[in-house]
């Protein structure tokens, strides 16, 4: 399947290379995303090749993001290989579009990057940013009959850490008023499921994917969220389902380095808590002390910090940075 997949992205890459030099005219900007990962390797040429400008969004740092996840190790021909290419890739393109402040200095380590061609525009909340109460009537609490529940959602991939999410309900599984709902996709899910199905824990529940439809009752639903990454996470992935967390005012918890974009987030705006990778025992302490908090402010602070990702906001800086690469091709030269 990985060989068919490769496969797959590397022919991609070459369409999309070959349809762009068709296409891209002198002058042009092209703007290109880090998914599939050979796609901004065949960007970044095509525009080259034809005088055009090129800038990358850049969500995930490979191969930094596959060393974290322990996929590739950090001195291996592929991991080299791959570094290389990026450093001729960010010599190329005209700009790199951070979504977070941690990742500037893991760009930096490349001898192609500089910068003044790193532009930071953080991600945006696709739900209105504002209290939503706890209340008993929402769909995804009716079955639950604990008072405090902790919610996962989303992909769980390669950068995630299921087990610590798993023993920090075993840690709190004799706690009847605490309850871990869980919903989402992913690798990291099969992984929860494995160990449910052994474990059987009491304090656990599973829901379906959740459609878009029905995603603000399931965020409104529970009390405390929890984002669980694997450590050295820092500089190479964002969490975008943070921003939602935040829009319908719940606390969180986030398993990462403190330096990491969603943590200096948390940090600075009195959001949640900051638990350390592998960490079970903090995590589980976190949730205890969340489900004893008195802070009714919280959910407003929230709120408060979701407004600033705001989708306008991001989409503007967006138009101005095109308009700049279109009057002042080498941003690397301008300051």
């Amino acid at each position: 399947a990985l060989v068919r997949r490769g496969v797959s992205e590397l022919l991609f890459a070459a369409r999309t290379f070959f349809a762009l030099t068709r296409q891209l005219r002198r002058g042009d900007v092209v703007l290109t995303v880090t998914a599939p990962f050979m796609l901004p390797y065949a960007v970044a040429a095509a525009a080259r090749v034809k005088g055009a400008r090129s800038a990358l969004i850049l969500h995930d740092l490979f191969p930094d993001v596959l060393v974290m996840a322990g996929l590739l190790k950090p001195g291996s021909l592929v991991t080299r290989t791959m570094r290389v290419a990026n450093s001729l890739m960010f010599r190329a393109l005209n700009a790199v579009v951070t979504i977070g402040r941690d990742a500037e200095r893991p760009l930096l380590s490349y001898s192609g990057m500089r910068r003044n061609k790193i532009r930071f525009i953080p991600n945006w909340a696709t739900l209105v940013p504002a209290p939503r109460p706890i209340t008993s009537d929402n769909p995804f609490r009716k079955a639950i009959a604990a008072r405090f529940i902790v919610g996962l959602s989303g992909n769980l991939g390669f950068t995630h850490d299921p087990d610590i999410v798993f023993e920090a309900a075993r840690l709190l599984k004799d706690e009847a008023d605490i309850h871990f709902l869980l919903s989402g996709w992913g690798i990291g899910f099969e992984r929860l499921k494995q160990l449910q199905a052994a474990a059987s824990l009491p304090n656990v529940s599973f829901v379906g994917r959740v459609e878009d439809s029905e995603l603000e009752a399931f965020l409104a639903s529970a009390d405390l969220w929890i984002i669980p990454y694997r450590k050295d996470v820092a500089g190479v992935s964002v969490p975008s389902r943070f921003y939602n967390l935040l829009a319908v005012g719940r606390p969180v918890v986030l398993v990462s380095e403190p330096e990491a974009e969603a943590a200096l987030t948390v940090v600075e705006n009195g959001l949640g808590w900051v638990v350390t990778p592998g960490r079970a025992d903090q995590l589980a302490d976190a949730i205890r002390a969340a489900s004893r908090s008195d802070d009714v402010t919280i959910a407003a602070r929230a709120v408060k910090a979701a407004s600033r990702f705001d989708r306008t906001t991001a989409l503007n800086a967006y138009a101005a940075l095109i308009d700049e690469l279109l009057r002042n091709p080498d941003l690397s030269e301008q300051r």
